[in-house]
């Protein structure tokens, strides 16, 4: 069986690509890399500087969407990987000062998580598996 070497990107479908691009960019540290504007989408492609991790987002335009809601089909919610215990409580600090609400770290079975929304209402999460 042929092999994966992990995840390169995730994009998701947002109501405006340029507040969208500059929430992720102000709270992630991402940088737009790629900007499209067509007829029927504007996309905005963003890349982190340290891991290179890419998020895309894209707005169709003439398309009536509304808020992300994790029980349609589709996306559930995405979680961001963190390396430490310290660096997990760290996004909790950066998430309050940025004003963005979100669940204090909550413990399971296989890892930490805080859990947090976008302006689209997608539901995020910073994740550190169990035993790191």
């Amino acid at each position: 069986m042929p092999a994966i070497t992990g995840a390169h990107h995730v994009a998701f479908t947002v109501r405006n690509a340029d507040r969208s691009a500059q929430w992720y960019g102000d709270l992630l540290g991402m940088q737009v890399e790629l900007k499209g504007d067509e007829d029927t989408v504007q996309f905005r492609v963003l890349a982190h500087p340290d891991s290179g991790w890419l998020i895309g987002v894209r707005q169709y335009l003439g398309r009536e969407g509304g808020a992300f809601d994790e029980f349609r089909t589709g996306l559930d919610h995405f979680a961001f990987a963190v390396r430490s215990r310290a660096e997990l409580e760290g996004w909790e600090q950066t998430l309050r000062e940025a004003g963005v609400a979100f669940t204090p770290i909550a413990e399971t079975p296989i890892g930490s998580v805080i859990v947090f929304r976008d302006p689209d209402n997608i539901q995020l999460e910073f994740w550190l598996p169990a035993g790191q």
